[in-house]
């Protein structure tokens, strides 16, 4: 069964991304980000998690933003915003107003 998720994928020619509703096989993940996927935790409470390429920097992969969230890092390539609940992957948990917030506080 091809389970579909309500997600933020934001590509690095956008500001912010978009929401978009993506099939959530990890072959359709993998072709999403171009590659190995790597996750890593956003936000704890709702648990919010990015879903980008794990080789994107050896890949040289265009510059997508800046995350300080534990350490600062450069995020490149393609990422998917979404939710986990009981370690499945689900719907975005927050808004797309609350992600832009976020974003731009990341980003500066």
């Amino acid at each position: 069964m091809d389970y579909k998720r309500k997600v933020i994928i934001k590509r690095p020619d956008e500001e912010f991304g978009h929401v978009t509703n993506i099939s959530i096989s990890l072959e359709n993940l993998q072709k999403t980000v171009d590659g190995p996927i790597e996750m890593v935790t956003l936000i704890d409470s709702p648990k919010t998690v990015m879903i980008c390429n794990e080789e994107g920097k050896l890949r040289r992969l265009d510059r997508n933003f800046r995350m300080c969230r534990y350490f600062p890092d450069i995020i490149v390539g393609t990422v998917i915003i979404c939710g986990v609940e009981n370690e499945d992957l689900a719907d975005i948990p927050i808004s797309f107003d609350a992600w832009k917030r976020l974003l731009k506080s990341w980003d500066n």
